[in-house]
C-alpha cells in the first residue's frame, strides 16, 4: 500500500506514477436501501471481478442484496484484508464506513448514488470509465482530518465517538434555547444562548455548518469551524480555530439537549455535561480520479456560475 500519511498532514496532493500502485483485493460497500442499488452493486462487483480484483462484499451489504457469490466480511476484516474499499451511496454511507476504516489506513473511493456527493464524487453511470485507470494506479489522493469527541459527566467519560463531518450540540425539539459555556485550550471563550453549536472539520464545512452561515474550509486547511445555531445574540458569529485545538462545550442550562456525531451517533445530555472535542489520530484516505479538483466539486454541487453567460 502507499506510504501511510502522517497525522500532521491534513491534505495530500496528487500521487505520482511511481508512488501510485495497483490494487488487488477490493471491498464493496453499498447503500442497499436505495432504489436500484442492488442492480448497481451487482454490476459494480462484476466489473471489479472482471478487472482481475479479488472482490469481497461488506457483510451487511451482502446480506441485504443476496450477493453470496463473493466472500462477505465485516468492516474490521476489510481493514485487515483489503487494500481498497469502494463505497456506493451518498456521503452519509461513506461517512459511516469511513470512520471505522480510517484506523486501518485503507483508502476509499466513493461512487455517488445519493444527492449532493461532496466526497462520493464519481457518478454511478460513469464508474466503468473512471474506475479502471484508478484501479491501475492513476488517481489523486487526499487525507481528511477527523475529530474525537467525548462526553464527560461527573468526571467520567460516558460517551465517545469519532466524527469526520461535525459534532453538533443542540436542543432536542423542545421550546427554548440552551445555554452553553465554550472553552478552547482551557481558556474561557463565551457563554452562549442558542439553538445549538456546530464544530465542523473542513469536510463538514459544506454540511450543517454551511447552512447556518459558516465558512467553507478547503480540505488543505488545518482548521475547525465553530458555528452557533440561531444564536440569541447576533454578534455570536462562526469562528475558525486551529485543528489541534481542544474545544470543550459545557451544558450550562437546558431542558432537553443532545450531541450528534456526523448525524449518525446520538447521545442525550444533561446540565453539567462537558463535550470535549480533540483531533483524531486517524485520517480518512480518499482517492479521486486523476486531475480531480475540489473547486470543480464546489462549482457543481453548489451550482456556482448558474445564469452566468
Amino acid at each position: 500500500m502507499n506510504k501511510p500519511i502522517s497525522a500532521t498532514d491534513t491534505f495530500t496532493a496528487s500521487t505520482t506514477a511511481a508512488a501510485a500502485r495497483q490494487f488487488h483485493h477490493v471491498a464493496l460497500v453499498g447503500k442497499y436501501q436505495a432504489a436500484g442499488s442492488h442492480e448497481a452493486l451487482r454490476g459494480l462487483a462484476q466489473f471489479l471481478d472482471e478487472t482481475g480484483m479479488d472482490v469481497s462484499i461488506e457483510r451487511e451489504t451482502a446480506l441485504n442484496t443476496d450477493m453470496h457469490q463473493y466472500p462477505s466480511i465485516d468492516v474490521d476484516a476489510i481493514g485487515q484484508q483489503c487494500d481498497l474499499a469502494v463505497v456506493v451511496g451518498g456521503d452519509g454511507t461513506l461517512l459511516g464506513v469511513g470512520r471505522r476504516l480510517a484506523r486501518h489506513n485503507v483508502p476509499m473511493i466513493g461512487v455517488n448514488q445519493g444527492r449532493l456527493g461532496f466526497i462520493t464524487d464519481i457518478a454511478l453511470e460513469a464508474y466503468k470509465d473512471v474506475l479502471l485507470p484508478m484501479l491501475h494506479g492513476a488517481y489523486d489522493e487526499e487525507s481528511r482530518a477527523m475529530m474525537q469527541a467525548q462526553v464527560w459527566r461527573d468526571n467520567h467519560c460516558v460517551f465517545e465517538a469519532t466524527a469526520l463531518n461535525d459534532v453538533v450540540v443542540n436542543r432536542s425539539g423542545t421550546s427554548g434555547m440552551i445555554e452553553l459555556r465554550i472553552e478552547v485550550d482551557g481558556h474561557f471563550v463565551a457563554n452562549q444562548r442558542a439553538d445549538g453549536l456546530i464544530i465542523a472539520t473542513p469536510t463538514g464545512s459544506t454540511a450543517y455548518s454551511m447552512s447556518v452561515g459558516g465558512p467553507i474550509l478547503h480540505p488543505s486547511l488545518a482548521g475547525l469551524v465553530v458555528a452557533p445555531i440561531a444564536p440569541h445574540t447576533l454578534s455570536n458569529r462562526p469562528i475558525v480555530l486551529p485543528r489541534d485545538a481542544e474545544i470543550v462545550v459545557e451544558i450550562a442550562n437546558a431542558r432537553d439537549a443532545n450531541a450528534n456525531f456526523d448525524m449518525q451517533s446520538l447521545t442525550s445530555l444533561i446540565v453539567g455535561d462537558r463535550i470535549k472535542v480533540t483531533p483524531s489520530q486517524h485520517h480518512l484516505r480518499l482517492l479521486h480520479p486523476k486531475g480531480w479538483s475540489y473547486f470543480d466539486t464546489l462549482r457543481k454541487k453548489l451550482h456556482w456560475n448558474e445564469g452566468v453567460a
